[in-house]
């Protein structure tokens, strides 16, 4: 029977028109999962001689331990973002006698071979496999080994149960926060505590069996709530929800472009997709702590220029590259109303500025790394504010893919074309460049002061350009129309 899946699932992948269209696209995703697996596999046999030649004096194993506890819940806050349960077109299966138990095992199954819980052993096994060859334990090695596995399984399972729920987001997101700044502020020892559960495990590898009791309660609870859902009823029942409705009211005061903007909000708010930008967003806000907590990045400050863009531009980068896209599915209807293109236009626009400008506000806690940093910070939200906020837009007019707003929200590529790894080139390389420039040849401030200055100019001539990217859109209105009627 699971054989049978795999043929369905097989002929159905490939006969689609989907494959057709984005096999280009899937075969750069082939490289980049290719890429990240060679990288893994290189640092997991690399990083025990790494750690015991830069910290001779620690254990490479307990290093690792210690920080198995972040790295846990990073994975947590990824999946929620990225990962989706892999479904199968059951309607048709459920007038047919099978049992439906096999329908739910085998959709966990699959699960269970996501590329998420993949990537994390070409790291770990051969972490392992070097520990082995060095002389560590053997049962300590392979019960610490089995452990690492079933924490990777047991994260699949609990990421379907807390699935589209943000409270639960919320919640993991602020306790890795938290741990982050009781370890970095000296309050409590998370990374000693966090080290000795690990250790204690190669110590006493019997105590591996309590990843298997909890990755067994886990499966179970999946599977009832999986198995109660499997009817034709279900599978064919139209989903009915509560309409909510939030007041808006203050948006009037932006004029003829509130209408836009409260249409802009619900949208991003009701749908699965643009509401993980928005949340993701926030989370670019922690993207600095990367690079800015490594000395390896002080004599690097192109790199550090990078990081300052995605901390106060999370926003405005996710969201603006996919304009108008993200209104594919009404675009026609739109198009046939009587109103300026430009206040269409210059919603998305205030849209992109007000968050950019709000994260901005919310990084000031990065004055603990100092002036030179927050100085970076305010010149990337300048920049991003006067010139990305511009170039998204026109770049935006390029777009031709619809998009699903239903759809899982992260890691998925529906509506990505190159358009989307070409707008990266001047949003992001042209500020490190400039400022790598000013900042080597003629130093102190002049690289901030640079980067801001390209946003202040794009502020300032904000009318001509918007002029000319309304003329763009005009231009291409009916093409757009027409690619947007096209079912991705």
């Amino acid at each position: 029977m699971i054989s049978q899946f795999l043929k369905l699932e097989w002929k159905q992948y490939f006969r689609s028109s989907h494959w057709q269209k984005g096999i280009a696209l899937k075969i750069l995703m082939g490289f980049l999962a290719l890429y990240f697996i060679i990288t893994f596999l290189i640092i997991g046999v690399g990083a025990y001689y790494i750690l015991k030649k830069e910290f001779p004096e620690q254990d490479p194993l307990q290093m690792v331990n210690s920080y198995l506890l972040y790295a846990i819940l990073g994975d947590l806050i990824v999946r929620y973002l990225m990962q989706k349960l892999p479904v199968m077109n059951i309607k048709p299966l459920l007038i047919l006698p099978i049992k439906k138990s096999k329908l739910v095992h085998y959709v966990l199954g699959k699960s269970s071979l996501s590329i998420f819980n993949i990537f994390g052993l070409f790291f770990y096994i051969p972490f392992a496999i070097v520990l082995l060859k060095e002389g560590y334990d053997v049962a300590g090695v392979l019960g610490w080994l089995l452990t690492i596995i079933l924490i990777i399984q047991s994260a699949n399972f609990l990421n379907f149960l807390i699935n589209k729920n943000n409270k639960a987001l919320i919640f993991i997101a602020s306790v890795f926060v938290l741990l982050i700044g009781l370890q970095k502020f000296e309050i409590a020892d998370v990374i000693g505590f966090g080290g000795s559960i690990f250790d204690g495990i190669y110590a006493n590898p019997i105590l591996s069996c309590i990843g298997i009791i909890v990755l067994t309660m886990l499966y179970q609870l999946n599977y009832k709530q999986l198995r109660n859902s499997v009817y034709l009823d279900e599978a064919v029942k139209d989903k009915v929800e509560e309409a909510k409705s939030a007041d808006l009211s203050f948006t009037n005061k932006l004029g003829d472009v509130a209408p836009f903007i409260k249409n802009d909000i619900r949208l991003i708010w009701r749908n699965k997709r643009t509401k993980t930008v928005f949340l993701m967003s926030f989370l670019f806000l922690f993207y600095g702590l990367i690079f800015f907590t490594q000395k390896t990045y002080r004599d690097m400050p192109a790199m550090l220029m990078f990081a300052s863009l995605f901390v106060s531009g999370g926003f405005a980068l996710n969201y603006g590259q996919f304009i108008p896209a993200w209104d594919s599915a009404h675009y026609k209807m739109l198009m046939s109303q009587s109103f300026k293109y430009r206040k269409f236009l210059e919603s998305k626009w205030i849209l992109m500025v007000a968050m950019t400008t709000i994260l901005y506000l919310l990084s000031f806690p990065y004055l603990y790394f100092g002036v030179d940093i927050f100085l970076m910070i305010t010149a990337g939200a300048i920049f991003n504010i006067g010139f990305n906020s511009l170039f998204l837009l026109y770049a935006g007019s390029f777009n031709r893919k619809r998009i699903d707003l239903n759809k899982s929200g992260f890691g998925n590529t529906q509506g990505t074309s190159a358009t989307q790894f070409i707008i990266i080139i001047p949003i992001m390389l042209f500020p490190m460049l400039l400022f790598w420039v000013f900042n080597k040849f003629v130093g102190g401030i002049s690289g901030y002061l640079a980067v801001a200055l390209v946003g202040v100019l794009a502020l300032l001539l904000k009318n001509v350009a918007m002029n000319v990217i309304e003329k763009k859109y005009i231009k291409d209105k009916y093409v757009m129309i027409n690619a947007f009627g096209k079912e991705a």
